[in-house]
């Protein structure tokens, strides 16, 4: 699954497509300079149960990573996965 990132001077995203169809999108908005906050993540039918949207969590952990930022997560699904993978914590907001 190829991953997309859509970024915006106050919001931005991360998409997976099929063509012109949105099949799961994660959204988020930069708070600071230093911090995003990601507050939706959504999964079509069509890729429901093959972990696209902790593939899109992920993808925003490593943008995290690589710019210096952290991430707080108010997005129930994204906050389930920070809970459940401990070896992210390094860019959680705390």
């Amino acid at each position: 699954m190829e991953i997309k990132q859509i970024d915006h001077v106050s919001k931005g995203g991360f998409v997976i497509e099929d063509g012109n169809e949105l099949l799961a999108e994660m959204t988020y908005s930069k708070a600071r300079e230093n911090m995003i906050i990601i507050d939706h993540t959504e999964v079509s039918d069509k890729l429901r149960g093959q972990g696209a949207g902790k593939l899109l969590v992920m993808r925003a952990v490593e943008y995290a990573r690589e710019n210096k930022i952290k991430i707080l997560p108010l997005c129930s699904f994204a906050k389930s996965v920070f809970d459940k993978t401990p070896e992210i914590g390094d860019v959680l907001k705390k």
